[in-house]
């Protein structure tokens, strides 16, 4: 048996594989509808110092370059600096809060719209059975 794989050996690596295959179908789907949330003030400020980077060195490509260059300039700059895109950033953080009461109470109102129905229907079905009885 030198070299040589024993069942028992593969038995264990079809296991591992099975694993990970079970933790992917756990994941579950992403929803569509859902609001994407809001760039933090870092990512705020580099929309805008891409174009600027770009004007400035059309021929770079490399997007590593660009960040590494962003992130320095961010890292140097003071809070006044940063202060609108902070700004911009939590205007954006409010809408995207707004978005998702909106999309939650969506989510919410399906279910809650039939177990509602159903409630108001076995309430009056039960209330008048016991009027029934009482009467009796």
């Amino acid at each position: 048996m030198k070299g040589g794989k024993s069942k028992a050996d593969s038995r264990k690596a079809d296991s591992k594989l099975a694993v990970k295959k079970t933790t992917k179908e756990k994941q579950s789907a992403k929803d569509p509808n859902k609001p994407k949330r809001p760039a933090s003030a870092f990512f705020v400020f580099m929309e805008d110092f891409r174009k600027q980077y770009k004007e400035k060195h059309p021929t770079n490509k490399s997007v590593a370059a660009v960040c590494k260059a962003g992130g320095d300039k961010w890292k140097s700059m003071d809070e006044e600096e940063k202060a609108p895109y902070i700004a911009t950033a939590e205007k954006r953080k409010k809408e995207y809060q707004g978005k998702m009461d909106v999309y939650n109470r969506k989510l919410s109102g399906d279910g809650d719209d039939e177990s509602d129905k159903s409630k108001s229907d076995v309430n009056d079905d039960e209330g008048s059975g016991e009027e029934e009885e009482d009467d009796d």
